[in-house]
């Protein structure tokens, strides 16, 4: 079996290996051949130890396939079911899963620390990024871990889906449950922020500010919802032309650095929500003071992983596409091999490329 391996934070290249082999699929387990999966930013921050996770390990987390084998008390899937990768498996019974908040289970993310799904050069264990590893041609996750979609849906969309779709679109309709007739401020026009775009208009929202200082994706904001587009450097022109020196209601962040936290911030209204959907890294520390944090009424939400409840919200995303009312086609920069990992992972870190799309046979 074909996959992407990574021995240690820092090493030049993945491990593009033939050899991998699984675990045996468990009673509640679900065996998924990978038809699709994407090249994420969070991908990246593993290999780069911004997030850290076991070594070695297959990265890879959003992604969608094909079920080929299921446990004998798995129900939910079966063989030949078309399936979206779920990231974070709900258990069902912890206390965040009772309060309807499945999206902060830890159950199965924290299993998968310390049970390795993978073997390479014969018996060496190997991990999969949050549980899942879909730079890998087949996996094995918890049934919680594959959700049935419409078979109509192209994996290649499916996959999107899996995470960077449901991240961006959930935290503008689940977190900060944008309302109709808004204004909204974007920070970061990558696959995440644009996601988030694809929300605030999907909400109703009539003013939409995309902000990334690399101009050439401001086309691609503007394509797929905003209506307009700034760089850093032009925000506070814009914040004096679009709301009249207000602010905006909503500021999310998509970049996952301190310093886009706080152009959120500055780009939005007192009063006004201020969400933070980037993965950052622990020791980049946000400055705020108290005396803003009282005075200016901002209310600050996170937002992981969309506030998804992924049984719900990945069949209405896929709804969504159907009616071509979320689109996914624009959010793919280009179709690579598994072979062609290393080269994806680079364009990756240079920043131009958006969401690359690793298609598997």
């Amino acid at each position: 079996m074909r996959g992407a391996l990574l021995h240690a934070v820092g090493d030049d290249k993945l491990d593009i290996r033939d050899d991998l082999t699984l675990t045996p699929v468990g009673p509640a387990d679900v065996r998924v051949r990978i038809r699709a999966t994407g090249v994420c930013h969070s991908d990246l921050s593993v290999i780069d130890g911004v997030l850290p996770m076991p070594l070695p390990i297959i990265p890879g987390h959003e992604g969608a396939g094909e079920v080929v084998e299921v446990g004998g008390h798995v129900t939910s899937v079966q063989p030949g079911d078309h399936v979206i990768v779920n990231w974070t498996p709900a258990c069902g019974t912890c206390r965040n899963c009772l309060v309807n908040q499945p999206f902060l289970c830890m159950t199965y993310m924290m299993d998968s620390f310390v049970n390795a799904r993978f073997r390479y050069g014969g018996d060496t264990p190997a991990f999969g990024m949050a549980g899942c590893g879909t730079w890998c041609e087949e996996i094995v996750v918890p049934w919680q871990g594959a959700i049935k979609v419409d078979p109509e849906v192209p994996f290649e969309a499916a996959a999107l889906i899996g995470c960077g779709i449901t991240t961006g679109v959930g935290a503008a309709l689940n977190t900060a449950r944008v309302r109709p007739g808004s204004t909204v401020a974007v920070v970061g026009s990558g696959g995440i922020g644009l996601s988030v775009i694809q929300g605030a208009r999907i909400s109703g929202a009539t003013t939409i500010l995309a902000i990334d200082p690399l101009e050439s994706k401001h086309e691609l904001a503007r394509k797929v919802g905003a209506t307009h587009a700034v760089t850093p450097d032009e925000l506070m022109d814009a914040v004096g032309t679009l709301t009249g020196g207000q602010g905006f209601d909503y500021g999310f962040e998509a970049v996952g650095k301190s310093a886009a936290i706080m152009t959120a911030w500055r780009a939005t209204r007192r009063g006004g929500d201020v969400i933070v959907v980037g993965a950052g890294a622990m020791d980049d520390i946000v400055p705020l003071s108290a005396f803003n944090l009282l005075f200016e009424g901002k209310r600050i939400l996170s937002s992981l992983y969309g506030e998804a409840d992924v049984r719900r919200d990945f069949p209405f995303l896929a709804e969504l596409y159907k009616a071509g009312r979320l689109d996914l086609e624009s959010m793919i920069s280009a179709r690579v091999k598994l072979s062609d990992l290393n080269e994806a992972v680079a364009a990756l870190r240079g920043g131009e490329v958006l969401r690359q799309i690793v298609v598997l046979g």
